[in-house]
C-alpha cells in the first residue's frame, strides 16, 4: 500500500489532482481482502465469499472514482482547500498525507482477516451479512448516480441536490458505506477474534464524522453554495436518511 501511494503521489504530482488517493485507497482495500481470502486459513467457501463481496465493493467504488471524481474532472474541493491552505509546502504535506492514507488502507483491512480465518461453516448470520451487503451496495451506488445525474445538468450549477436519496440525508453515500462494513461483522461472528470486525464500522463512523468525511465536504460545500446549503443543512438529516423537516421562516 505503501508503494501504491507512493505511485498516486507522484500521479498527482504531475496532474495536480490528489483526488486519486480516493481510487487508490478503495482499489487498495479490496486487493488487501483477496489477497487474504487467497492466504487465509478458514473455511474455503468463507474466503470466497470474502472476496467476493469486498473485491466487487472495491471495484464499484474504485471505477466510481476514478471515472467521476478523478479522469479528466477538476480536483476535489476537499483537496482543492488542502492544497491553498498549504500553499508553498502543499507537496510535502500531500507525500505524508497519501503515505497515512496507505496506512488506513491496511488499518481497515484488518476486519478482513478474522473472516479470512474463520473454520466456521456459512450459515444464517452470512446470509444476513450479504442482504446487508445487496441492500449497503445498492443504496451507496444509487445515490452516487442520482448525485451525478444532477451534477452533470448545467441548471444545477450552484446548487445543492435534494433530489432521490439526497432529500433525506446531506450524505446516503456515506451513510450507505458505513452500512456496508456490518458485512464483516457478520461473517467474522464465528471466528475466535470475530470482535475486531467490530473496527470497521466504528472506525469508518469515526473517520466519516471527525476526520475525511463530512467536515470538510460541508465546509466546502458552505463556500462553493451558501445559503442554499445552508438551507439544506437546516431541513435535511447529516447521516441516517430521514424526512426533511419545515423550513424556518
Amino acid at each position: 500500500m505503501a508503494l501504491a501511494m507512493l505511485v498516486a503521489y507522484l500521479v498527482q504530482r504531475r496532474t495536480a489532482n490528489a483526488g486519486i488517493v480516493d481510487f487508490v485507497w478503495a482499489a487498495g482495500v479490496g486487493a488487501l481482502a483477496v489477497f487474504y481470502a487467497a492466504a487465509g486459513s478458514g473455511a474455503i467457501e468463507r474466503r470466497i465469499l470474502l472476496a467476493i463481496l469486498a473485491g466487487t465493493w472495491s471495484l464499484r467504488l474504485a471505477a466510481y472514482l476514478l471515472l467521476n471524481r478523478v479522469w479528466g474532472k477538476p480536483e476535489d474541493g476537499r483537496y482543492e482547500m488542502l492544497r491553498r491552505n498549504w500553499g508553498d509546502k502543499a507537496q510535502a504535506f500531500f507525500f505524508a498525507f497519501f503515505q497515512i492514507q496507505a496506512l488506513w488502507a491496511v488499518m481497515f483491512s484488518i476486519p478482513f482477516l478474522p473472516v479470512a480465518c474463520s473454520d466456521a461453516s456459512l450459515g444464517l448470520l452470512d446470509y444476513l451479512a450479504i442482504l446487508v451487503w445487496l441492500v449497503a451496495v445498492a443504496g451507496e451506488t444509487l445515490a452516487d448516480r442520482q448525485l451525478a445525474r444532477f451534477r452533470a445538468d448545467p441548471a444545477s450549477r450552484g446548487k445543492t441536490c435534494r433530489v432521490g436519496l439526497w432529500r433525506y440525508s446531506r450524505h446516503p453515500n456515506y451513510f450507505f458505506e458505513w452500512i456496508h462494513w456490518f458485512t464483516y461483522v457478520f461473517l467474522g461472528l464465528g471466528s475466535p477474534f470475530g470482535w475486531v470486525t467490530l473496527m470497521g464500522p466504528v472506525v469508518m463512523l469515526l473517520f466519516l464524522y471527525k476526520v475525511t468525511g463530512i467536515p470538510y465536504t460541508e465546509k466546502r460545500a458552505l463556500e462553493t453554495r451558501g445559503e442554499d446549503y445552508r438551507r439544506y443543512q437546516e431541513t435535511t438529516s447529516p447521516f441516517i436518511p430521514w424526512f426533511p423537516r419545515r423550513e424556518t421562516p
